[in-house]
């Protein structure tokens, strides 16, 4: 069973920063373009950034120049660097895996396939 387990959310002051991690097996990890999303209450699941077989990033507009997506293929770690935090990032954020090699922040929610719980992540001003 593929499993995906998110770790490193927290509260944190604007202008902080966050990594998030989440840990994947090594088939998922190689096998799969990656995924980090979150979710406000009331809104919907956005695209946050994805990093795909090739190691080629997209990124939401809301996030370029402050948050970082990367592999770990030491550890099998997909991570979440998020820089100069605001208020606005608060969310649920969830790791996902897609079902191709490839991907993009373009890509419809449902063609990621698996999913994590979620770690939570609130900026305050």
């Amino acid at each position: 069973q593929v499993q995906l387990v998110e770790s490193g959310g927290g509260s944190v002051q604007a202008g902080g920063s966050l990594r998030l991690s989440c840990a994947l097996s090594a088939y998922t990890y190689s096998s799969n373009c990656l995924g980090w999303f979150r979710q406000a209450p009331g809104n919907e699941r956005e695209g946050v950034a994805t990093i795909d077989n090739d190691g080629r990033t997209t990124y939401a507009e809301s996030v370029k120049g402050r948050f970082t997506i990367s592999k770990d293929n030491a550890k099998n770690n997909l991570t979440l660097q998020m820089n100069s935090l605001k208020p606005g990032d608060t969310a649920m954020y969830y790791c996902a895996a897609n079902g191709g090699y490839y991907c993009s922040i373009y890509s419809a929610v449902d063609s990621f396939i698996t999913w994590g719980q979620g770690t939570q992540v609130t900026v305050s001003s």
